[in-house]
């Protein structure tokens, strides 16, 4: 019972993980990290990602276009171009690593140590991932409500508001942090010896056999 709980656990952990780590590279490339509705213009939107600046107009449609230098960046969208770039680096080794460490995977079925170091290390990984996409979300959301809320701004003059790509990113941090909570719990959690499981499962079916055995009319 004990292993069937640890390898659900494993898969379950794996799997928010892999959500995770794919809506960290969706949250990275998504030009709605903020968006600007003008109220003098309704039919205009903006959208400002970590690549670009779009807007949306009824008539033309979407149009974007790529921000021409990196060093010209405001400082927020600098270090979260980075941060997001190693959350993705921390997502794929976590989630190779843990893979390597499965119970379900036969290749170093007998080095059960190894397998537990393996899962530990890929739920760090993953945890750190976690971390790196959460922040950048979070600064750049409290640098929003900090401009929206700014009272030296005038009335008149447009805000920034929260866009799709932070809540993804929200989102995908929490997996991430989740995923690798579960894939430490499951290393952590106490197994038996391999050997044990092997007699069990061998020694099973035996009761029944011999009992045909020796009472056929039975």
């Amino acid at each position: 019972m004990v292993l069937v709980f640890r390898r659900v656990m494993q898969l379950v952990g794996l799997a928010l993980s892999l959500l995770g780590w794919v809506l960290s590279c969706l949250t990275t490339y998504l030009p709605q990290w903020k968006i600007l509705n003008l109220e003098l213009n309704e039919m205009e939107n903006w959208t400002l990602g970590l690549w670009q600046t779009c807007v949306f107009q009824e008539e033309v449609g979407m149009q974007c276009k790529d921000f021409d230098s990196f060093l010209a960046l405001p400082t927020e969208l600098k270090i979260s171009r980075i941060l997001m770039f190693l959350s993705n680096g921390f997502g794929v080794l976590g989630l190779l690593v843990s893979g390597l460490g499965l119970d379900c995977l036969r290749i170093g079925e007998g080095q059960r140590e190894l397998k537990k170091r393996l899962m530990i290390l890929g739920g760090m990984l993953l945890w750190l991932s976690g971390i790196t996409a959460l922040i950048p979300v979070s600064w750049v959301a409290h640098n929003t409500v900090e401009e929206f809320w700014d009272e030296t701004i005038p009335d008149i003059v447009p805000r920034w508001e929260f866009g799709v790509a932070l809540f993804v990113g929200w989102v995908a941090g929490f997996s991430l942090l989740l995923g690798g909570f579960l894939l430490n719990c499951a290393a952590f959690s106490t197994q038996a010896p391999s050997g044990h499981y092997t007699v069990a499962e061998t020694q099973a079916p035996c009761p029944h056999l011999e009992a045909g055995n020796l009472n056929p009319k039975a």
